[in-house]
């Protein structure tokens, strides 16, 4: 995690010099919300600080287990490398949404042949029994996450702070459960992936702050949602779904139920986007400005206030999810539903706002 940062934070100040002094900054769009033109290439950044965390993890013994295997490794690398490098020719040449989405099609099922796929489910010893079902779901899965994620980079710092808070708790909970499932080995694929991950938006997010100088841009959107992804689906080919315990880590099915829990917001806001866009007779693909977080600035919060807004929202869901492993899950909705009353609030704090004005001017 700290060689993560450490490596992506130099690569991104590496990339802005870089981008600067070569003028690799694309033309302000209608949609975009910022005002200043600014380099769009972060992702190759956070690629570096993948591939260079994963090699310095390799050469340390307390991973030896997960690099047993070293296919697996391999083709997330390989994987993650494409999707990048796809990003990146989006960002700079604006690439048609058939060929980028065919190119996350590849990327995940590089994944999905290689092994990394969805071949258990921890739910009453659940086993996908047909190998081309394990791969078109796993290669369905991975795509999805990917677009859900790359949707709502839209402000500084968003997708990089929703994906830290997420997989901050998905690292606890893969953590917990290989204490679980193997007790005298804590590593696995899964908290190592998710530690990445972790590092590399620390390393990121002090340049994509608001007033943000560099953006991950499509190439590291994908990045952290293929990741993302991947992790989820480490965790269900390496559990034995049998080997659970529901009195130490219950519900069971928490694996499923956590990724999701923590990309609901972008997946509501991919969800919106594509039947808005259908019905609109547009491609599901094509790009507006009607997302959840401009509809967020436009119901009056500022930049940070919006992006506060997700943040938020992202802790209280993903921590109520993970709080599953430790409480009966009608107190962990009671927790999650009192913690939402200070986030609703702040949610709607602009139209409270409005309202308390106007009834002064009254």
């Amino acid at each position: 995690m700290a060689v993560a940062a450490v490596v992506t934070f130099a690569a991104t100040f590496l990339t802005l010099r870089l981008s600067r002094k070569h003028s690799i900054m694309p033309e302000i769009r209608e949609r975009d919300v910022h005002t200043d033109p600014t380099p769009r290439i972060g992702g190759l950044a956070m690629l570096v600080g993948f591939l260079i965390s994963l090699s310095v993890a390799a050469s340390l013994g307390w991973f030896r287990s997960v690099f047993d295997d070293p296919i697996h490794i391999l083709s997330i690398a390989a994987a993650a490398t494409l999707i990048a490098v796809i990003g990146v020719l989006d960002d700079i040449l604006d690439l048609d949404w058939t060929i980028k989405l065919a190119g996350q099609f590849m990327a995940a099922g590089i994944l999905a042949w290689q092994g990394v796929q969805i071949v258990s489910l921890p739910i009453a010893g659940l086993v996908i029994g047909s190998y081309g079902v394990s791969i078109v779901v796993t290669i369905f899965v991975t795509v999805l996450v990917m677009n859900a994620v790359n949707f709502i980079d839209g402000l500084d710092g968003l997708v990089a702070g929703v994906v830290l808070i997420g997989t901050s708790v998905f690292f606890v909970y893969t953590y917990l459960l290989a204490q679980e499932t193997s007790p005298t080995n804590y590593f696995n694929l899964a908290s190592l992936i998710s530690a990445i991950v972790i590092g590399v938006c620390l390393g990121f997010l002090p340049l994509n702050w608001h007033k943000a100088k560099i953006f991950m841009g499509d190439s590291g959107a994908m990045l952290l949602g293929l990741l993302m992804a991947t992790s989820a689906l480490a965790v269900t080919g390496q559990v034995d779904p049998g080997a659970v315990s529901n009195a130490v880590l219950a519900p069971a099915f928490l694996p499923l139920v956590l990724p999701f829990a923590i990309l609901l917001l972008p997946l509501l806001d991919l969800t919106l986007a594509v039947l808005r866009r259908l019905r609109a007779g547009k491609s599901p693909f094509s790009a507006d400005r009607k997302h959840i977080h401009h509809k967020l600035q436009d119901f009056g919060h500022s930049h940070i206030g919006s992006v506060i807004v997700f943040y938020l929202w992202t802790a209280v869901i993903s921590f109520s999810a993970l709080a599953l492993l430790f409480i009966p899950a009608d107190l962990a909705f009671l927790l999650a539903a009192v913690a939402g009353i200070p986030v609703l609030t702040y949610t709607v704090w602009p139209v409270i706002e409005r309202r308390r004005k106007r009834a002064k001017s009254l």
